[in-house]
């Protein structure tokens, strides 16, 4: 089972130190992340999505080799690729992988302008690895999908206690 954590940053820099850091503890076999998602809020309100995979341009890739072999195949390769990326392009726009992006709008819309949310769907992890490499950030937590006491380590460890932060996290 899954488990989403969002953590509020100062700054999207911020964020995207942290996020850094899991994508490396990621190919360490410390910690397996479903997804990675940045939210920051413009001080006109307006909530903009940083995500790992661009599943658009990933589509337009995709289509436009298809597109490709599919119109060599009937003697128009260029109208094919285009064909093939707008279709993909259109694809991934509408597809939506990992957490849920009107999910992640809704709770970021709580936040301070200039602050920054990492949204974290975490498959599995080593989790007194991972809190011992993310006490230093900082952070407050906005929201998890972990109990009342596993959710307090995580909340000391992000202020920077040092305690027992490992044992009462999932595996």
């Amino acid at each position: 089972m899954s488990t989403l954590i969002a953590i509020v940053y100062p700054t999207e820099a911020k964020a995207e130190e942290v996020r850094q850091t899991l994508l490396g503890l990621q190919r360490e076999y410390v910690i397996r992340l479903g997804d990675a998602v940045i939210a920051t809020k413009a001080e006109a309100g307006k909530v903009k999505l940083n995500q790992l995979l661009n599943t658009t341009a990933t589509g337009a890739v995709s289509g436009s080799f298809w597109g490709l072999l599919i119109g060599v195949l009937f003697l128009n390769p260029l109208v094919g690729v285009a064909v093939g990326a707008t279709s993909g392009a259109l694809g991934g726009a509408l597809t939506d992988v990992g957490i849920n992006d009107a999910f992640m709008k809704e709770l970021s819309a709580s936040i301070e302008p200039g602050n920054a949310a990492l949204f974290l769907l975490i498959q599995e992890m080593t989790a007194d690895k991972v809190l011992k490499q993310i006490q230093g950030f900082g952070g407050i937590v906005l929201k998890t999908s972990l109990d009342e006491t596993k959710e307090q380590v995580l909340r000391d460890a992000l202020q920077g206690h040092s305690g027992e932060a490992g044992s009462a996290l999932p595996a």
